[in-house]
């Protein structure tokens, strides 16, 4: 939900109305017609059909011969950029992939980005169970993950209390943690252990561990690597994780401090 006391003054009307037809169209995987777009985004008709002619010419939806859009591959464009963006330097994903390798779990890595925890990178990992949320981009369940844990823990207290109340704390499972003062403490836990720590809290039966990377001064520069493995094997080998964690931490560290 936009929040209309942010709305700029200079706002382009055109663009905007254009984008929310993108977003009705993308949250359609089946595709949608004029009419219906028209209809979610209220917006009239032949406004919606000079919006979708000139996405569809740009290559952002594609029109199906039934008469429905669906997305375009330029939306897959962008959003290959934008993992590589977000992955920073090459030599990250090649040390994301070897320690997914090496390790059989799925390895992440998050920051903040416009000031909400987000995942930057991943490699799966087969002996992980596969988590079909968890990809560049995802930007939801801080509370509940342990890379989430792991960026809200160099905040403030204040700091905290604010994201929470600003972008909620859903319960994903019957184990996730949706009070502050028990965020707190496992926070504080985490902490002690060197290692922040999920078990179920995202995903029944899977855990996850995280490390702070890199800490810095401005929050969005600021990266963690987590990694989820079944619930089952993090009972019987934190300790290991978090050796193997802390090692590919400081290589992380090493190949993002590389980037001119």
């Amino acid at each position: 939900m936009r929040d209309p006391l942010a709305e700029p003054s200079d706002l382009i009307r055109s663009v905007s109305r254009a984008l929310r037809v993108l977003e009705a169209v993308g949250r359609a995987p089946k595709g949608l017609t004029v009419k219906q777009i028209a209809r979610r985004c209220e917006l009239t008709v032949a406004t919606t059909y000079h919006l979708v002619r000139t996405l569809a010419y740009e290559g952002y939806v594609i029109r199906r011969e039934d008469g429905t859009y669906i997305v375009g591959l330029e939306v897959a464009d962008r959003y290959r950029e934008l993992v590589t963006a977000f992955r920073g330097p090459a030599t990250v994903g090649e040390v994301l992939r070897r320690t997914a390798l090496d390790s059989g779990y799925s390895h992440y890595l998050g920051r903040f980005v416009g000031g909400q925890v987000a995942i930057t990178a991943g490699a799966e990992g087969a002996r992980s169970p596969y988590l079909e949320d968890l990809v560049p981009g995802f930007d939801e369940g801080a509370h509940a993950t342990a890379l989430g844990k792991a960026l809200l823990a160099t905040l403030s207290v204040d700091q905290r209390f604010r994201y929470l109340r600003e972008y909620g704390m859903r319960p994903f499972t019957p184990n996730t943690l949706v009070a502050v003062d028990a965020i707190e403490a496992d926070l504080a836990a985490g902490d002690r252990r060197g290692m922040q720590l999920e078990m179920g809290q995202f995903r029944q039966g899977v855990a996850c561990a995280a490390v702070l990377v890199t800490p810095d001064k401005d929050m969005e520069r600021r990266v963690v690597l987590a990694c989820a493995l079944p619930a089952a094997e993090m009972m019987t080998s934190a300790r290991v994780v978090r050796t193997r964690l802390l090692t590919a931490a400081r290589s992380i560290a090493d190949a993002l401090s590389s980037d001119p």
